[in-house]
C-alpha cells in the first residue's frame, strides 16, 4: 500500500510533553468496528470489558540507553537499540560521519566502547570495554531515551525516570517504553481484578527503531527493525483457554500485540516464543491472537498507525484520529489512550 495513505495532519500543540496525573486520569477514545466513538477515561476500563477478559502487558524495563561521548575532538551521540550479547549492542549514532571502524569512544563515567562495524541500515555495533554488563555501565553514563518528539522540545529530567516506566517494568532491555501501559496504576489494577478482568505478562524489548520514519513510498519496501520478545508456555496456554471459553484477549500496547501475533499460528493457537521478531502488520493482515487493543495515538505514516489501521480498517482509523484531534486528545508516548474493539 502507498505510505501516504496513512498520513494525517496533527497540530503540534497536541503532542503531550508530560503524562496525565494521576496516570489513569488520561482520556481514552473507545472505538468499535462501526458506530459512534465514546470519549471516556482510562479509569473507566473495568466497565468497558467483560468479566473473564484478559489484558496482556509487556514487562520490559527501559534502560538509560542514550549516551554522549567523544572520539578525539568529535562529539558522538549513541542510542542503543538492540542487545547482541553481554558486551555488544547495536546503536544509532549521531555524527556518525566522524566515526570509523575501530575507533574508541569515551562516554564518561569510565565507560568506553569500540565502534566495531557499521551496518547496512547505518547503525553501528558498539563493543563496550570491561567486565560489567552494559546495563550496569549505562547506570553510570546513560540517560533516559525520551522519544525525539519530546526530546526535541525539552531535556529529560528526574521526573522522566519514573514517568517513562510502567508499573510492570521488570525485565531490563528496552530503549523505549511500552507506552499504553503507562496509564495503569495499582488502584486501576485492583478495580480490574474486582471486575473479574485478568492479566498476563510477556516481554518485548522495544528498540529505538520504533521511532524511525517510514522512508519508503510503498509499505512493501519498508524493512522493520527486529526486536527480542518472549512468551512462555504457561502464559500461552492460559491465553488459549481464555479464548476457548469465549472471552477476549486484549493486548495492552502494540508491543504486546506484536509478540502475541508472532507466537500464534494460522490455527489461532498461541505457542511459546522466544527470539527476534520483525513482524510488520499492515491492512490485509489476518489477526490470530488478539481480540482488541489498548494503545496510545501514533505518528502519521508510522508503522504503528499502519498496525491499528490493519486492526480496525484505514477509513475507521482516519475517522477516529480526526475525532481525537477535534476533541483535543493528547498524542504519542505521554498522551491519551484508545481502546480498539474490532
Amino acid at each position: 500500500m502507498r505510505v501516504d495513505l496513512f498520513d494525517f495532519v496533527l497540530p503540534p500543540e497536541l503532542i503531550a510533553l508530560r503524562p496525565a496525573r494521576p496516570r489513569d486520569s488520561a482520556r481514552m477514545l473507545v472505538a468499535g468496528a462501526q458506530g459512534p466513538f465514546a470519549d471516556r477515561a482510562v479509569r473507566d476500563l473495568p466497565g468497558l470489558l467483560t468479566p473473564g477478559d484478559v489484558l496482556v502487558f509487556n514487562d520490559t524495563r527501559v534502560i538509560p540507553a542514550q549516551l554522549e561521548g567523544r572520539r578525539g575532538e568529535a562529539r558522538i551521540g549513541a542510542t542503543l537499540h538492540k542487545r547482541i550479547d553481554l558486551r555488544r549492542w547495536q546503536a544509532f549514532v549521531r555524527n556518525a560521519k566522524r566515526l570509523r571502524e575501530g575507533d574508541a569512544i569515551a562516554f564518561g563515567g569510565g565507560v568506553m566502547a569500540l565502534a566495531e562495524e557499521q551496518l547496512p541500515d547505518g547503525s553501528w555495533t558498539l563493543a563496550f570495554a570491561g567486565d560489567d554488563p552494559v546495563e550496569v555501565l549505562l547506570e553510570r553514563a546513560g540517560r533516559m531515551p525520551l522519544p525525539p518528539y519530546i526530546a526535541g522540545k525539552r531535556p529529560s529530567d528526574e521526573a522522566d525516570q519514573t514517568d517513562y516506566q510502567t508499573m510492570f517494568a521488570r525485565e531490563k532491555g528496552a530503549v523505549a517504553a511500552p507506552t499504553a501501559a503507562l496509564h495503569f496504576t495499582p488502584g486501576l489494577m485492583a478495580a480490574l481484578r474486582e471486575r473479574g478482568i485478568g492479566h498476563e505478562m510477556l516481554t518485548l524489548h522495544v528498540g529505538a527503531g520504533t521511532f524511525l520514519p517510514v522512508k519508503a513510498q510503498d509499505t512493501r519496501d519498508h524493512a522493520m527493525h527486529a526486536e527480542w520478545g518472549r512468551i512462555d508456555a504457561a502464559t500461552a496456554d492460559r491465553l488459549n483457554a481464555v479464548r476457548a471459553r469465549g472471552n477476549r484477549v486484549i493486548a495492552v500496547g502494540t508491543t504486546s500485540l506484536r509478540v502475541l501475533e508472532s507466537a500464534a499460528g494460522a490455527d489461532r493457537i498461541i505457542r511459546p516464543f522466544e527470539g527476534d521478531t520483525a513482524i510488520f502488520i499492515t491492512p490485509g493482515y489476518t489477526f490470530r491472537a488478539i481480540d482488541g487493543l489498548m494503545t496510545n495515538f501514533h505518528l502519521p505514516k508510522s508503522t504503528l498507525f499502519m498496525l491499528v489501521s490493519a486492526l480496525m480498517g484505514l477509513d475507521r482509523m482516519q475517522e477516529a484520529y480526526a475525532h481525537a484531534i477535534a476533541q483535543e486528545y493528547r498524542f504519542y508516548s505521554y498522551g491519551d489512550s484508545s481502546l480498539l474493539l474490532p
